[in-house]
């Protein structure tokens, strides 16, 4: 009985349950019976009927969402989306490459709100975005004269097997 765990629980389903309950108890069904029809244990029906006896129907009706309220509105990620869109060079950082810190800078800049660097990358999930590590390339490399010096000088400078010798005439081998 109840959620298993990790398993998120499904609001409505759960409000469906107890309206369930709720009328079976109505209609004067006994509560161990409506516990094993609506799949519940029987102290949830005891306390389903205790809230219907004093609130009604209105009293089993789903409280909301569960946990802390979110501190950032959808038109406050719709702006951290266009300042991540803009680049790290628009808050003053030299490269373009978006560390946590920088995001967590971006949505202080942006909303007002504080975040740790690890919570930032929550939010970029939220958003889509995916975490990404730099090529680790120089600015300054020359892509043609890589190729250049691995189709000519490469094989030049590379070790290549020796060749063959000749076949051993050593006692120890077996004919």
């Amino acid at each position: 009985m109840g959620n298993p765990a990790g398993v998120r629980r499904d609001f409505e389903k759960l409000e469906e349950r107890r309206l369930l309950g709720a009328r079976l108890l109505r209609q004067g069904v006994h509560p161990a019976e409506v516990a094993r029809q609506v799949g519940v244990h029987r102290q949830s029906v005891s306390r389903w009927a205790a809230q219907l006896k004093q609130g009604g129907v209105r009293a089993l009706k789903k409280a909301g969402h569960a946990g802390r309220r979110a501190r950032l509105r959808p038109e406050d990620l719709r702006r951290i989306e266009r300042g991540l869109k803009r680049g790290p060079q628009v808050l003053g950082y030299e490269t373009s490459l978006w560390t946590s810190w920088r995001v967590a800078h971006l949505i202080e800049q942006e909303c007002g709100v504080k975040y740790h660097p690890s919570q930032a990358w929550r939010i970029l999930r939220q958003l889509g975005w995916s975490c990404q590590r730099p090529v680790g390339r120089a600015l300054e490399r020359d892509e043609d004269k890589i190729r250049q010096w691995k189709q000519h000088r490469w094989p030049e400078i590379k070790k290549k097997p020796k060749k063959k010798a000749a076949p051993s005439s050593s006692s120890t081998k077996a004919d």
